[in-house]
């Protein structure tokens, strides 16, 4: 079983080298973008009815936590 996916993994490997030796790609002409002109134009508008937030300031009181770790173990 092992064998034969070494062997098939070994074929794929040889098939995708063969193939990318097979084509031969030249660039004969050069590209170029095209000219564009954009005049005018508009952005468009937006209105938009939001919720109010109001902040306020409050003051928490967190408890205060002591942690104690394990006496180290000299064994």
């Amino acid at each position: 079983m092992r064998t034969g996916i070494i062997i098939a993994a070994v074929a794929i490997a040889l098939l995708a080298i063969g193939g990318a030796y097979m084509v031969d790609i030249d660039q004969t002409q050069d590209g170029e973008l095209p000219e564009v002109s954009v005049e005018g134009g508009q952005l468009p508008e937006f209105d938009a009815e939001v919720g109010d937030v109001e902040v306020t300031e409050e003051t928490v009181t967190v408890p205060s936590i002591e942690v104690t770790p394990p006496e180290a173990d000299d064994s």
